[in-house]
């Protein structure tokens, strides 16, 4: 066993130092929160040296840390993330000194629910001797319960040393039972990652849920088991850890109890929101961002599709790379150079810059050929139409009906990754090209952009943009809006189209899709009964005769505003 004395040992004399070490060599009774010779020593040497003083104490009452602190708190070392097995503690407990007669800190709270020790006691003094122990442990979940402000911890009340009445292994089985019987019973087989989603915003209850529930999608597309939800409503996000200290506390308890391997947040985090929370967690963390370009780059098929995804997480990680702890640990300097030369930060910089500028050339020559067959078809005026919408409304489903093909479908989002056209011939004996296109999704981030880039091209160049939305999803308008945002944003908000409400099958509230149906004159089709398809086509034919006068619709003229309103506004 080591014996390495841990934390604030400068200054100690050899005697203190001695005096430390023998706490490695004096056993604790397992039944007993910390044994009467055990607790007699730490007392004794904390108030010799006038710090805080702590040990972790395995199951079989042995000691494996002495850590030294200063007056105020106690810094614990690395102990690893392991723990035996989902539904466990760690298998430690914490025993400290306090100089001051306080009970538990929140430090001490904190550490309690973020390393899953088995309890944590702080002792108080009466001269160099214990007077009172506090005893703090986790308080296992309910379902639900981390949606809420629920501590995830309770202290005891202080009690006398020694505080013989508590048994410490019985407490440390009732929580591991409790522990064992939430945790879940069945896995994901394929699962990458076991993790838990959360959300931090001001939106209403409604639009958090929604968005969690698109969240949700996206990790089973990235093959990511959903173990737990956490959402937290609040106007102003942390900067440090994005959820507020107590919240973080719950998120860490119930990934215990889960067995979660990572941490999934809604929302897209600064360098130093990630880090706060690691450090805070001791979890892998991935925000929104990242994890669409994870499903980005493991769906991606074509070379160009290949290509677009690598530039993408380029893009992402370029002002990220700063923010690793050992970016400026190492200079690298060229033979003959002058100074320290380069630290190895801007050696990573300079390297992903120009993989950037390989990518971005090699783009603009898959740019120029999809330019070349444009142009080809306008010269024997074949008319085309871009299929696009949100991601997973059922856009290849449709162009197979329309084509009678075998486009690749999945009810995944982002299936389609690169666009794919078939022609098809129309009732009025014309051709026509429908290109299937890559899904949009709402708020997309900057850095994935140039991953639509053939979409948008496409969808630029098209005589017709056919939008698709999902009568089975409860939230399609709102999927419309975000369609028709990038669209405006992207400089098409006066291209012709026609709006398709599909898989009308699986509608989920039949009036709202006979509203916007009647509102925004769109066709009804079923892609998977083929309900509506022919009609589809025939409607179609007669918008591309229609698509050159198109105009957008206007937007009402608003009312005068009147002396009796309340304001101008």
């Amino acid at each position: 066993m080591s014996q390495k004395l841990h934390g604030k040992i400068e200054g100690l004399a050899a005697a203190e130092r001695a005096a430390l070490e023998r706490l490695y060599r004096t056993h604790s009774a397992p039944e007993r929160v910390v044994g009467d010779l055990l607790g007699r020593r730490l007392c004794a040497v904390a108030a010799a040296i006038r710090r805080q003083v702590g040990v972790l104490v395995d199951r079989r009452g042995a000691v494996t840390h002495v850590v030294v602190g200063d007056p105020q708190r106690l810094e614990l070392p690395d102990i690893g993330r392991a723990r035996a097995s989902k539904g466990r503690l760690r298998g430690l407990r914490l025993i400290h000194v306090h100089l001051h007669g306080e009970a538990l800190t929140d430090d001490d709270l904190t550490d309690l629910a973020r390393l899953g020790f088995d309890l944590v006691a702080a002792l108080t003094l009466d001269g160099d001797q214990p007077a009172q122990v506090h005893i703090g442990h986790i308080v296992p979940t309910r379902p639900g319960d981390v949606m809420r402000d629920v501590r995830p911890h309770v202290t005891l009340p202080a009690a006398n040393w020694p505080a013989a009445e508590i048994d410490a292994e019985a407490l440390i089985r009732e929580l591991e039972s409790e522990l064992g019987a939430k945790a879940p019973l069945v896995r994901l087989v394929d699962a990458r990652e076991r993790a838990l989603i959360i959300h931090v915003g001001g939106e209403s209850q409604t639009e958090a849920e929604d968005s969690l529930d698109e969240l949700a999608e996206l990790c089973r597309t990235a093959k990511v088991e959903v173990l737990g939800r956490v959402l937290q409503r609040r106007r102003e996000i942390d900067n440090a850890t994005v959820l507020g200290k107590g919240r973080l506390e719950q998120v860490v308890l119930e990934a215990m109890q889960q067995d979660a391997t990572l941490l999934v947040f809604d929302r897209e985090l600064t360098p130093a929101q990630m880090r706060g929370v690691a450090r805070a967690t001791e979890m892998k963390v991935l925000d929104r961002t990242q994890l669409i370009l994870d499903v980005f780059a493991s769906r991606a098929r074509s070379r160009e599709g290949q290509i677009e995804v690598e530039l993408a997480q380029l893009r992402y990680a370029l002002p990220r790379l700063g923010s690793r702890d050992d970016a400026m640990s190492r200079l690298t300097g060229g033979i003959g150079g002058v100074g320290p030369g380069e630290t190895k930060l801007e050696v990573d910089k300079r390297r992903a810059r120009d993989r950037m500028h390989r990518l971005e050339t090699e783009l603009e020559r898959f740019g120029r050929n999809r330019a070349l067959r444009r142009r080809g078809r306008e010269r024997t005026e074949v008319a085309t139409v871009a299929l696009i919408g949100y991601t997973n409304v059922g856009k290849s489903s449709l162009l197979n009906a329309l084509s009678k093909s075998d486009v690749f479908t999945e009810d995944l989002l982002f299936a389609t990754l690169d666009p794919t056209s078939r022609r098809v011939r129309a009732p009025s004996g014309r051709t026509v090209i429908f290109t299937d296109t890559v899904g949009f999704i709402r708020d997309l981030p900057k850095e994935l952009l140039g991953a639509f880039q053939a979409t948008l091209e496409e969808a630029r160049e098209s005589d017709l943009l056919a939008i698709v939305v999902d009568a089975g999803h409860p939230q399609l308008e709102s999927q419309l809006r975000s369609v028709e945002k990038i669209l405006e944003a992207q400089g098409m908000g006066d291209k012709p189209r026609m709006l398709i409400v599909n898989k009308i099958d699986r509608a989920h509230d039949g009036a709202t899709v006979r509203d916007l149906c009647q509102r925004r004159g769109a066709q009804q089709v079923s892609a998977l009964t083929r309900e509506g398809v022919a009609g589809l086509l025939s409607v179609i034919d007669g918008a591309l005769d229609d698509a050159r006068s198109w105009r957008p619709p206007e937007a009402p003229e608003p009312e005068p505003w009147s002396p009796l309103d309340p304001s101008p506004g």
